[in-house]
């Protein structure tokens, strides 16, 4: 789980339910999921974060667009924007070793107490 990943890493609580809720649409709308959890957490983080909810599909694909006869650097297209590191050090540290089944990771109840002070 990511947000364990970056809650060992001492990220603040904004960017902990970033990393908990960046994919919560993947299922509702798979295509532009990440816009849709960007919508819901806008008023509630910082907007490096919000940034990089928005745009982590785009460099998540670095790592397997090629396989799809995608351009696997279409998040080329965002370097020189002030947050490009913002997003590309989310999806290298956290998002993409979120896959990994063999991480220990506590159940989703432990964040709920997170969640709960973040949306009062």
């Amino acid at each position: 789980m990511g947000a364990h990943r970056a809650e060992v890493d001492g990220r603040d609580d904004a960017y902990l339910v970033c990393a908990l809720l960046h994919d919560i649409g993947d299922t509702l709308t798979p295509h532009n999921h990440a816009e849709l959890a960007a919508a819901i957490l806008k008023p509630w983080v910082p907007e490096p974060y919000h940034w990089m909810v928005k745009h982590h599909a785009v460099f998540q694909g670095y790592y397997f667009w090629h396989h799809l006869g995608m351009d696997r650097n279409g998040r080329d297209a965002l370097r020189g924007h002030e947050y490009y590191q913002v997003g590309e050090e989310f999806v290298d540290k956290y998002d993409m070793l979120a896959f990994d089944p063999d991480y220990p990771a506590p159940p989703l109840e432990h964040y709920e107490p997170l969640l709960r002070s973040l949306f009062r």
